[in-house]
């Protein structure tokens, strides 16, 4: 077996990103073999010094990329992250530590370039609170039974004088980007897209070798504003009595309004031979059950965690969102990576408006960088944590001071997966 000293964890370069993305696949139980159309295509991903790789014997067994990214924090503005992906380890070189280190290299390198966060969707949840990310935004899917749903079967369109019309991709890749930036400006948790993420959703770009087209459908308003858009895919069951037993799969749906997704969801439910919709992951406190005159007709098949937030720079984070009460908290922070920890004190205003900075007052309560992290985006509750032990109170009623402070009215969503 190879030394853990002599496997060479490096960014790796163009000529190795064949190798590297066979790593990947390896990883993932992916198909290892990939096309030169597929390699091609997934080239467009590659950013020199952001693709990591380990490397034993000339062979990648580990994988690792960021990329840059903006987070929508609470109050609206966006803060730049670096977006973790792609990360593996070959099963043949697992408990080596090359995850330790390919993560410490692009932590370090994120703090550097004045990332205030660092992003991931995690596979599996025991992994990355060991490098100071904690989950902080959580995703729910839905089954709708459509029969039990409650919903007039004779319903034909929105009732409000808006439309919805069945379009391409091509008008897709025209509203979808615009739309979607109304929505991240207003939405906690949710992350920027470029244009290679329409392009892929899209099929216009396909990083696998075969390309299933969705149906797509835009919601205008009575004045014809874009308001909603949605992306779905059909089977085609049919029962032992001729009887249509069909099931909707919702890839994703954005809408700017309650009532652009009201008029989608309720489009996708009147869609004939169809019995099922699953809702693709949401938002836990989404509209979407209420939205049904039996709400009992959407049930929970996936509730989990979602988008885990690594903080890289505490006075930062803390002063790009908004708060919702005035008050003033002394924070101890703990960090183990050594890039966010130390003593800060947190001064919000009456108007919502936050100013941090290191202090050597006595601290109103103790935590790691990780639950800081799962506070931040105001989704989880300081009394919980410490009743969890994961926060100490250092000042009786600090934690209920801070959930205050930082819970929100809606819970912080992110629509993506990266």
């Amino acid at each position: 077996m190879t030394s853990r000293a002599d496997i060479d964890v490096r960014p790796i370069d163009a000529s190795e990103f064949p190798d590297w993305q066979r790593a990947m696949n390896i990883g993932f139980l992916h198909q290892p073999d990939l096309s030169e159309e597929v390699l091609d295509a997934r080239r467009a991903q590659f950013t020199p010094g952001r693709s990591t790789g380990a490397f034993d014997g000339g062979r990648c067994v580990a994988t690792f990329r960021s990329f840059a990214q903006e987070l929508t924090a609470v109050g609206g503005a966006a803060v730049p992250a670096d977006a973790v992906t792609n990360v593996t380890v070959s099963p043949t070189h697992r408990r080596r530590g090359l995850l330790t280190r390919m993560m410490a290299q692009d932590l370090a390198a994120a703090k550097e370039r004045g990332d205030v966060v660092a992003t991931l969707i995690a596979a599996e949840y025991p992994i990355y609170g060991r490098y100071g990310f904690g989950p902080a935004t959580w995703a729910t899917e839905w089954t709708i039974d459509v029969p039990r749903a409650g919903l007039d079967p004779r319903w034909a369109g929105p009732e409000d004088g808006g439309r919805i019309d069945l379009v391409d991709a091509e008008d897709i890749r025209k509203h979808g980007p615009e739309l979607y930036e109304r929505l991240r400006r207003s939405q906690p948790g949710a992350v920027s897209r470029d244009a290679l993420w329409w392009k892929v959703t899209t099929g216009a770009v396909r990083f696998h070798a075969t390309f299933h087209e969705p149906y797509y459908v835009i919601h205008r308003s009575a004045s014809g504003e874009v308001e909603g858009i949605a992306a779905y895919t059909a089977d085609d069951k049919w029962g032992d009595g001729k009887q249509p037993l069909n099931t909707v799969r919702v890839k994703w749906l954005t809408g700017v309004t309650p009532a652009a997704e009201r008029a989608l969801w309720r489009y996708l439910c009147s869609i004939d031979w169809v019995v099922a919709v699953k809702t693709g992951y949401r938002a836990p406190d989404d509209l979407l059950p209420h939205f049904l005159p039996d709400p009992r007709a959407a049930a929970v098949t996936t509730q989990a965690d979602w988008l885990w937030v690594r903080i890289l720079d505490v006075v930062r984070a803390l002063e790009a969102r908004t708060y919702g009460a005035s008050g003033s908290l002394v924070l101890e922070v703990a960090d183990a990576g050594g890039l966010a920890g130390g003593r800060y004190r947190l001064e919000a205003s009456a108007d919502g408006a936050g100013a941090c900075a290191p202090t050597t007052e006595n601290p109103d309560l103790s935590l790691d960088v990780a639950d800081l992290a799962t506070l931040w985006l105001g989704d989880e509750s300081a009394v919980r944590l410490a009743a969890l032990g994961r926060v100490r109170e250092e000042r009786a009623g600090a934690a209920r001071q801070a959930d205050a402070l930082l819970r929100t009215s809606r819970r912080p969503w992110c629509p993506d997966i990266f």
